[in-house]
């Protein structure tokens, strides 16, 4: 998602310069969503993580395709 820089810079904007999230958004080029995100949370950073890594779509042949390669 976005960097610290980014959310720093976004909350700096607000709470120091009293900038609108309208206008945050136009200056930073980033979804209302996310200045509203980063202005009601203390989190300082964001992430995700994939908690279950999917099968690749090969999964049911993978075994009959080593085989033929071998």
């Amino acid at each position: 998602m976005k960097g610290v820089d980014t959310i720093a810079r976004i909350r700096r904007e607000h709470f120091v310069r009293g900038k609108s999230i309208k206008e945050i958004v136009r200056e930073l080029h980033v979804s209302r969503n996310t200045v509203r995100k980063v202005l009601r949370t203390g989190a300082t950073a964001f992430s995700y993580e994939r908690e279950v890594q999917p099968l690749p779509r090969i999964g049911p042949w993978r075994e009959a395709l080593d085989g033929l390669l071998a």
